[in-house]
């Protein structure tokens, strides 16, 4: 959760941001309110965009690694947040474990065998806005992996929404899901290296214009 220096520091830059010359610049101003996000069809930024993985490998540690290069459009409507809609497609080969003879591994049949599914997809089909934090949501969707659907949950947080960097205007949110390998059909070392993989969402996206 953010902390009220975080709040403070935020509430100053879109102070700044609002009084240039004298003048009100209104969709200069960063909010951390996601009712007040800017509607409309967004692209992923895939440099400030990517989904973490973790396992728990043999007892020893909490194994960690990355997909990087992912695609997604992600559509807001915050008057109804049950309109909006996040596809994303994850390209496989693009596995960062920090080991290059397991990425080779990773892209074997006894893992992702993306000689036949280099991809992954997921596609949402709800999104539930917390009762008591509209700054958290639940989206519900289909993901694809080796060519098998599964449902799949993910808890969101809004962080914030509002100017970027070189110009545009972003929205950005964290993400977490855990998904069960065994269901897409990725068994090898079973139960050694852990059948649960916990992911870690990070997006900003970029309004399109």
């Amino acid at each position: 959760m953010r902390t009220p220096f975080a709040r403070y520091a935020l509430v100053g830059a879109a102070a700044l941001s609002l009084v240039a010359g004298g003048a009100v610049v209104a969709q200069a101003a960063l909010t951390l309110n996601p009712a007040e996000v800017t509607a409309g069809a967004y692209d992923l930024d895939s440099g400030h965009g990517k989904i973490t993985w973790s396992v728990k490998h043999l007892g020893f540690s909490t194994y960690v690694g990355q997909f990087v290069n992912v695609k997604a459009q992600l559509t807001l409507d915050p008057a109804n947040p049950s309109a909006s809609t996040l596809t994303a497609t994850i390209p496989l080969t693009d596995v960062a474990p920090n080991d290059d003879a397991l990425k080779a591994h990773l892209q074997t049949a006894d893992f992702f065998d993306t000689a036949n599914h280099p991809t992954a997809t997921f596609v949402s089909r709800s999104v539930t806005v917390d009762a008591e934090d509209a700054n958290e949501a639940t989206v519900v969707g289909d993901l694809t992996l080796r060519g098998v659907t599964k449902p799949v949950t993910i808890q969101v947080e809004f962080n914030q929404a509002g100017p970027a960097m070189g110009g545009g205007y972003k929205a950005g949110f964290d993400g977490e899901a855990t998904i069960k390998r065994s269901e897409f059909g990725i068994n090898y070392a079973l139960p050694a290296v852990s059948d649960e993989v916990e992911l870690h969402l990070e997006g900003e996206f970029i309004l399109k214009q």
